[in-house]
């Protein structure tokens, strides 16, 4: 293992798991559609910020779910009208 060093000061989880016979989980919420449309909105506003997709982060019936990494930050029920506050929150600019 090597130390390749910090890229991004933040990092945007966006849950996108799909869970098996159809319970209830992001994917079935357009997660996948969410975190393209966000990622495009944070490369404009900051590229110290990364936007990636994730599994399951156990929030299922809250979802789609986002975390906001490392200030803790845990939003449910997203949805793309959110997209600014989101970025607004992430890169500490005012939406």
């Amino acid at each position: 293992m090597q130390d390749i060093g910090k890229k991004y000061r933040k990092l945007v989880l966006v849950c996108t798991n799909l869970k098996e016979n159809g319970k209830e989980c992001c994917a079935m919420k357009d997660a996948s559609a969410l975190h393209a449309k966000l990622k495009e909105e944070m490369k404009k506003a900051d590229l110290t910020v990364r936007v990636s997709k994730s599994g399951c982060l156990d929030r299922c019936s809250d979802g789609v779910t986002v975390a906001i990494m490392p200030d803790d930050i845990w939003l449910g029920g997203v949805t793309e009208a959110d997209i600014p506050d989101i970025v607004a929150r992430a890169t500490g600019k005012a939406a």
